[in-house]
């Protein structure tokens, strides 16, 4: 939203003292996890991705899910690589071993107790997404070609969560370390 320009109220859930599993915020999105975004209609859309598409949709310019069919495969495509190898590798770290979430080593309505080798398994991934990423970035300006999209917004949420658990970009990341230098330091990074 901050990257297109879009200003729209919102309200923030005290997700540390459980907001949102309260009933109120459960006739939202049942599944218990933010965002939601609430349309003119009264309906919500809650999932990342999806919201993101609705926007996009409200509002082409900038072009963060791509301008052209090809473009917008790859620019999924990446997006998809970084949810899985990033940032739900950082979730499993951080979600399996932070002292506050002992039973919610998911998100949702359904508790789950930790498990201390999926946060180490988890340590382990990130290392090895962080080299992926530095990968992918030699040759290209952003994640997924020559335009900042989606995907760059996704990973440096990876990168940025990373944090929680103690882990960055390592020094022989070169090209990572370059991205996210640019990335971080776009005004939308601020918002």
């Amino acid at each position: 939203m901050a990257e297109k320009g879009i200003v729209c109220e919102t309200v923030q859930i005290d997700l540390a003292n459980g907001e949102q599993f309260s009933d109120a915020y459960k006739a939202i999105n049942p599944d218990c996890v933010v965002p939601a975004l609430e349309l003119d209609d009264g309906s919500y859309l809650s999932e990342i991705l999806a919201i993101c598409y609705y926007l996009e949709a409200q509002h082409p310019e900038p072009a963060l899910l791509g301008a052209s069919d090809k473009e917008r495969a790859q620019i999924l495509m990446w997006n998809g690589k970084v949810e899985q190898q990033g940032l739900m590798a950082v979730a499993d770290a951080f979600r399996n071993s932070a002292k506050g979430l002992k039973n919610r080593a998911t998100t949702g309505p359904v508790s789950y107790p930790q498990i201390p080798e999926l946060a180490e398994r988890g340590r382990d991934r990130v290392e090895q997404f962080f080299h992926k990423l530095d990968g992918q970035l030699e040759n290209n300006e952003f994640v997924a070609g020559d335009r900042y999209s989606i995907a760059d917004i996704s990973a440096m949420v990876a990168v940025d969560f990373a944090a929680r658990i103690k882990m960055s970009l390592p020094d022989d990341v070169v090209n990572a370390r370059r991205w996210y230098e640019a990335v971080s330091s776009r005004p939308s990074a601020a918002a």
